[in-house]
């Protein structure tokens, strides 16, 4: 199963979060540190407001903070508040679908997949803040590239 840009930048935003120092950021900090379009990290952090997982406070000395302590934000409920179709096929129109089993297995596997994503809260996946603050902060300020960098996207919870 492969998560949507959407999920991927809403887990980082709520991951920068959890291990930023004064717990709030703006989307131009979020934006500068990932390398990401702040339109669409605009409409990540709106939806991410809208479903009661961040704060917003607009205006001069604005930005977001977490809603609810990290401890209390599963991973399952971030994946399926921003993942907005959660099938691994289209079996809807398929002509096999009267007599084959896959649909079924595929609803079990998806199952399965956001089981193991419930049983992980925010605070798992940022449990080594020193760690994460150090990469973040590397990101943040404009060094020389270094051979072999970490990725972004390797902030997103194994």
């Amino acid at each position: 199963m492969q998560l949507t840009r959407h999920t991927d930048y809403a887990l980082r935003v709520l991951i920068h979060l959890a291990v930023a120092p004064t717990g709030r950021a703006t989307i131009g900090e979020i934006a500068d540190s990932y390398d990401l379009s702040r339109n669409h990290l605009m409409k990540v952090v709106h939806h991410l407001g809208q479903g009661g997982y961040l704060d917003t406070q607009r205006g001069r000395g604005g930005g977001f903070t977490l809603a609810r302590p990290a401890e209390a934000i599963t991973l399952g409920e971030v994946i399926r508040h921003t993942e907005p179709d959660m099938n691994m096929a289209d079996c809807g129109s398929c002509a096999l679908r009267p007599a084959c089993g896959l649909s079924g297995i595929l609803r079990a596997a998806t199952s399965a997949f956001l089981a193991v994503l419930d049983q992980h809260s925010l605070a798992d996946a940022s449990r080594d803040r020193a760690g994460l603050a150090a990469i973040i902060a590397t990101l943040s300020s404009p060094a020389p590239a270094v051979s072999g960098a970490c990725e972004p996207s390797a902030l997103l919870p194994d």
